[in-house]
């Protein structure tokens, strides 16, 4: 990033001019910016050979890319990135887009999972792109805990909170467990949840068992170790990843190549294999962030761009974001205003409800 933005502050007048137009003009069209075109749009009137000149430069510098033989440059990722941080002009909300935002988020009636999936369908909508919103994990004080045996291989904790919130998880219980060791489980973590968030009973357990492990049945301490790893990776309503608006990404792609990119994305989303690691993308503070292709491991494969922002509760704690993904030629100036409105409001819907 330093680099490119070092590059960008040795560029001349006319140099970053054409470079401008090339990456506006690709965001805007999506298709590769030839000379002639350039030299009607420079406010130096200049002519097409020196225009060429200047391009090739600039894909010396890799910034910008010929995708076939005699044809237009598009911006290479080094080149949007370049733009999106030293060139990107940011417009203000539109008015349009906000009343579509407000007027989603503004149904007060629901669940915070409601709420949240509306605010997806609703920044799918308005941005024409895909939406991601990772849910908060729910961290009121745990009342009861109970674990329901359904089958050899399958089994159900039953979470009960303090607000009256009730979670029902399935889970894939160790071998050997029997309804006593069910009981002894629950039992062990009943008597250690009281005035407890899910986060704090985690961590006494592990103090507890480092300490009792004599104490615990082999088979009861397995099947804390298992309710632990559903409660930590694969709970389904803890830490929930809500992706709206596949559709948008899949008629924006052409050839069957970025499609199947495309596709290999959403593959991954809908295995929740990265969530955790979609909310560090947000965790160097509060603000609008821009990825771009392979910038982060989550979306590297799909050649796509995300702009994402955490949102907060009452005190200042990230826990939760939303973010939108679409091709690298994204409309940056309008969809980081969004993004960023969106997730502020998010915020302080959350920290109203609390």
């Amino acid at each position: 990033m330093s680099e490119a933005n070092n590059i960008l502050q040795d560029l001349n007048d006319r140099s970053r001019e054409v470079f401008r137009t090339v990456v506006e003009s690709y965001l805007e069209s999506g298709d590769p910016v030839g000379s002639r075109t350039l030299t009607r749009s420079l406010s130096e009137k200049v002519s097409a050979a020196t225009v060429r000149n200047v391009m090739q430069d600039l894909e010396y510098l890799g910034l910008l890319d010929s995708p076939h033989v005699s044809a237009g440059r598009v911006p290479t990722q080094m080149g949007l990135r370049m733009f999106v941080d030293g060139l990107l002009e940011v417009g203000d909300l539109n008015a349009n887009d906000r009343q579509k935002i407000d007027a989603t988020l503004g149904k007060k009636a629901g669940d915070v999972g409601g709420m949240l999936d509306r605010v997806g369908a609703a920044l799918s909508g308005v941005t024409q792109g895909a939406s991601l919103v990772l849910t908060p994990k729910h961290e009121a004080e745990i009342r009861h805990i109970e674990f329901v045996s359904l089958a050899h291989d399958r089994a159900l904790v039953v979470l009960v909170f303090s607000d009256g919130h009730v979670e029902n998880r399935l889970f894939k219980p160790p071998p050997g467990q029997t309804p006593s060791s069910m009981r002894e489980a629950a039992n062990f973590l009943n008597a250690l949840i009281e005035g407890r968030t899910l986060s704090e009973v985690q961590r006494e357990i592990q103090k507890e068992i480092s300490a009792r492990r004599q104490e615990i049945d082999s088979l009861a301490h397995a099947m804390i170790e298992s309710g632990l790893a559903v409660w930590e990776d694969e709970g389904s309503d803890q830490a929930r990843l809500i992706v709206r608006g596949r559709a948008n990404l899949l008629a924006e792609t052409g050839a069957a190549e970025e499609l199947e990119r495309i596709r290999t994305l959403f593959d991954d989303l809908e295995r929740k294999r990265d969530i955790a690691e979609f909310l560090e993308l947000t965790e160097d503070g509060d603000g609008v962030r821009i990825f771009i292709g392979s910038e982060n491991k989550l979306f590297s494969l799909s050649g796509s761009s995300l702009v994402v922002s955490p949102y907060m509760n009452a005190d200042r704690k990230i826990i939760g974001a939303v973010g939108v993904i679409g091709p690298t030629r994204l409309n940056y100036g309008r969809i980081v205003p969004i993004v960023d409105y969106t997730a502020q409001l998010v915020g302080k819907l959350l920290s109203d409800r609390s």
